[in-house]
């Protein structure tokens, strides 16, 4: 596969695995995904998985029984079993990778890319001691392959350089991968490159017949589904009137290029200085190189984050350091608690709080139906916020919820401060939504919170101040109390 001079395409890499490497590799994507998506209301897709993994991997159709019998629960026993086969297999010996290769190709076969199936090729990928960052890399790959590459190399560019010789030889099997020559279906990643580049940055690769079809308009449809419409994503969105309640909703773009998963940072407030803006907390994320954070009712963000500002910095945060540790810090917030003196400069942030409480939870609705409307295209996408932020993305998922056909949009969801009900009834209806895993940030010392919180809810189980009691095994609480100390 890695002749230049070669023109058609080889068995796909999962086919070159032996009968019992292939039979390994499929019970173990079955056996992950009963374990990973157990709810009944995931049976559909699990099903459709495995039986198309089954003739993606030449396997014969009487094995198809055993696979299903896998993905509905039963066999998990046999994981580590069917994981030391499969790494026996003389194709994984030395370079495992591979099978991350052929999932993340498998998955891409159609032009969308489940946020489900990420999650499956990250566990498979855990489970053959295979780092993270293989998959990152094999996603970077995917995106430039179709790209020519003839920058001139400068010093900045020799670390580069060498990543991308680390890369060349992953090239050509992700486009054989994803392109069946003569059959009808190819599929190419272009990030929005115009339809005769596509074609002479392929040709050399898969012959011209492959080349050909990749220009053709069904392929050009295909590539722009993954990407958003005209491959200029969320970048492209930006509301044009006013929509119930809300004033301002627009993504900006936190880094340069395209990604095969995309992350979306929701900022809490604002105040004037250091966080005057929505990119300020958000210059050293590593959760993916495609990032956006969302611009939304910054002048009611500004006030509010004015007044907590003037609040921290003069009379509360004298009383913070001597008679709120000692009244507040009990773990049950009720007005009762608060001393008279603070209570009387509660006007200066309830209006502002309260404004802002009620646009967070319209803000999240409508962009819940930005996301089910695949503006961002048809990729996997990745939520995090802070404060009324996390506010944004609960109710987004809730409203998600009541919705048919959001499945496999989202895949993690990180929610740091959220000033909302920490009860698991409310949070139950979200679990079928995020694919990955919901992680709930909380501080129990957080006063202000609790202070901010307390007249707009009869609520006292406030999430960012408590873990969420979920039983669910995407729900994670994270204690950030010795963080934010």
């Amino acid at each position: 596969a890695e002749q230049a001079d070669e023109k058609e395409p080889c068995v796909l890499l999962g086919q070159q695995l032996g009968e019992p490497g292939r039979f390994a590799y499929a019970a173990l994507c079955g056996i992950s995904l009963a374990r990973l998506f157990p709810e009944k209301e995931q049976s559909s897709f699990r099903m459709e998985f495995i039986e198309g993994f089954v003739k993606w991997l030449d396997l014969p159709k009487a094995v198809l029984p055993a696979m299903t019998a896998f993905a509905s629960g039963l066999g998990g026993e046999g994981t580590e079993t069917f994981t030391q086969i499969l790494l026996k297999d003389p194709i994984l010996k030395e370079n495992p990778v591979v099978i991350t290769q052929d999932l993340l190709s498998f998955s891409l076969r159609d032009g969308y890319y489940d946020a489900r199936a990420r999650v499956l090729i990250c566990h498979i990928t855990w489970l053959l001691r295979i780092p993270l960052e293989e998959l990152e890399v094999l996603e970077e790959s995917l995106l430039e392959s179709l790209k020519e590459q003839k920058e001139e190399e400068s010093e900045t560019a020799e670390v580069s350089r060498k990543k991308k010789e680390r890369r060349k030889k992953l090239k050509r099997y992700l486009l054989i991968g994803l392109a069946t020559v003569g059959g009808g279906t190819v599929i190419g990643l272009t990030g929005g490159l115009a339809a005769p580049l596509v074609a002479a940055g392929a040709a050399t690769i898969i012959g011209s017949a492959g080349a050909a079809a990749l220009g053709s308009t069904a392929g050009i449809a295909v590539m722009a589904s993954l990407f958003g419409a005209a491959g200029a994503g969320l970048t492209g969105y930006k509301m044009k009137k006013r929509v119930g309640a809300i004033e301002e909703f627009e993504f900006l773009p936190l880094t340069e290029g395209k990604q095969l998963h995309i992350t979306i940072a929701i900022t809490g407030w604002l105040c004037t200085g250091k966080y005057g803006s929505f990119t300020a907390p958000w210059t050293s994320m590593l959760q993916s190189s495609e990032q956006y954070c969302l611009a939304w009712e910054s002048k009611y963000l500004m006030e509010l984050g004015n007044a907590l500002d003037s609040l921290l910095n003069g009379f509360v945060n004298m009383m913070a350091q001597e008679a709120l540790k000692f009244t507040v810090l009990s773990g049950i917030v009720t007005a009762l608690t608060w001393p008279a003196s603070l209570l009387t400069v509660a006007s200066v942030i309830d209006n502002p709080w309260g404004v802002c409480l009620h646009r967070s939870a319209e803000v999240g609705k409508h962009l819940a139906h930005i996301l089910l409307s695949r503006q961002q295209g048809k990729r996997p996408v990745t939520l995090i916020g802070f404060s009324l932020g996390a506010r944004v993305i609960y109710f987004c998922l809730q409203e998600m919820a009541q919705e048919k056909d959001s499945q496999g949009i989202i895949e993690d969801v990180v929610l740091l401060g959220a000033p909302v009900e920490g009860e698991a009834k409310y949070w139950k209806a979200i679990t079928k939504v995020v694919s990955g895993r919901i992680i709930n940030g909380y501080c129990r010392g957080d006063w202000l919170l609790g202070f901010v919180y307390r007249t707009s809810s009869v609520q006292i189980n406030v999430a960012g101040l408590q873990p969420v009691d979920l039983d669910d095994r995407r729900m994670v609480n994270m204690d950030l109390s010795s963080v934010v100390s």
